[in-house]
This record gives C-alpha cells, structure tokens and sequence, in this order.
C-alpha cells in the first residue's frame, strides 16, 4: 500500500486499545492495521500550511505559515497560555471563532502520563486531548464557562503539579500502577484558592486509556524528516501521537504537520 499527502495528526477514538486513523487525502486509515508491519515514510521535500495550503520553508505551531500563525485565533497565544485568553472580554482575533472555541465549558484536569500532569481542554476535547498526550489515566478536576477561568486554575496548581509532559518517559513504557488520582484530586483541589472552589467538578470517573503497543522502546531516537528525509521500519506500536519502532525510532506525527510525504506500508 502507498499513500502520497500532507500529514495531518492522527485522529483517535477511545477503545481498548485506542484506535488511531490517519487523514490523508480525505481518506481515513485504520493505523491500527499497520503495526507488526513494515512502513516506509519519504518527505517529498515540500511543507503545506494546514490553514490555508500555501507552501512554507519553515513550520509554524505545529503546521502553520507564518502569516496564518501571526493571525489566526487558533495560534493566539491565549490557546498556549489560556490564562492569557481575553475573549471573555470581547478581545480576540476572530470573536466568532472564540465563541465557539474560548467562551464555552473547558476543563481542568489531572492525568498521567510520564507522572501526573495538570492540564485544560474544551469540554469538546474529552478524551480526545488525553489520547494526544499519552496519558494513561485521567480525572477531570474543575468545570469552567471560559477558556481563561481554567487557565487561572492551572496557574494556582502549577505551584504543585508539572504541566508538561516527558516524551521520553512517556514513550518509554505503561504506568506501573494506577495512581490515586481520586485522592489527588481531593488534595489539589484544597489547594485552590476559595474563589475557585465553586467550579470543582463532581464527576469524579477516572477514564483509563490502554494503547496499542507490541514493544516499548528501550532506547528513544527521534525521527526528524526534514534531516532525515526517508525512513523505515517495523512499526511496533502508536501512543500520543508517535508512532514507535523496532529500532527504538519514534515518529511525532504531529509535529510533522503540512508535510507532504509518501508512506508504504509492507
């Protein structure tokens, strides 16, 4: 099987294990199949802005040009820094987008991945956001109306807990054991301020998310297509948005968004 076109993140639904699927021109395909198969992946050379299809020599925030990165609502920096979202206040670069993106119901939340993590997500996101970042288990911690409200939480819980994740660590195995994040929650969420007590989720379900991985990498090598164009390997499982290799390779689809590459599966 060969397929030609621009990456796009994989796409994923929530499954024992998750399934994945990549979008390449506009069709869907079960990634899933692939693993325990052979794949090739050549970078024809030529990146493509995942906004507005322009070709770029340089990528942007994970697949933009740089005119759409500097004014897009979706590459504001209030989306990387949600304390530093405005739109409840009517200030944003595409009000229309924000309503329907920022001044709607987002979630704190507490979950592991190379440890455990605090984060926020549009309720929209759930668990589609947990999937992208490798987390094997997850609580939601706080219900907001607006995108900033959550973003003042994590700022008061980032005092405690990494916002960041481990790649590395994260890519290097499963979580031993289930942590208790019912406990944690319960102790994080005393830590808040008063003024942010009325807005502690009580779904306190723990959403568990197994990936289908045959074999961990014991030793992690990043594959980067723009310094090595052409690669191949047996692909031995997905997780995030990597797909993991028998060599100990490791493939961040998404950082390669807008790439035009070609893939053959074996």
């Amino acid at each position: 099987m060969n397929i030609l076109g621009n990456l796009l993140k994989l796409s994923s639904e929530l499954n024992n294990p998750v399934n994945y699927f990549l979008n390449l021109k506009d069709n869907d395909y079960h990634v899933n199949n692939f693993i325990g198969k052979k794949i090739s992946i050549s970078f024809q050379g030529e990146i493509n802005c995942i906004a507005c299809g322009r070709k770029t020599n340089k990528s942007f925030s994970q697949g933009y040009c740089f005119p759409c990165f500097t004014t897009l609502p979706e590459t504001d920096q209030g989306v990387i820094r949600p304390e530093l979202n405005r739109a409840h206040e009517g200030i944003s670069r595409n009000m229309d987008w924000s309503k329907k993106h920022d001044l709607i119901d987002h979630y704190v939340y507490l979950s592991v991945t190379s440890g455990v993590k605090v984060g926020v997500t549009r309720h929209t996101q759930i668990p589609t956001r947990w999937i992208d970042q490798g987390a094997e288990y997850a609580i939601k911690l706080a219900i907001t109306p607006y995108r900033q409200l959550a973003g003042l939480i994590e700022v008061e819980l980032k005092a405690y807990l990494n916002d960041k994740t481990n790649w590395r660590k994260m890519l290097s195995g499963s979580v031993n054991e289930e942590p208790d994040l019912l406990g944690l929650k319960d102790e994080y969420a005393g830590y808040l301020p008063e003024e942010y007590q009325e807005f502690i989720s009580d779904d306190d379900e723990i959403t568990q998310i197994i990936y289908p991985v045959l074999k961990y990498p014991a030793k992690i090598k990043s594959i980067n297509l723009e310094k090595t164009p052409e690669f191949t390997g047996m692909l031995m499982g997905i997780k995030g948005q990597y797909l993991l290799f028998d060599d100990g390779s490791v493939f961040n689809i998404r950082k390669h968004n807008g790439f035009l590459v070609e893939i053959e599966v074996k």
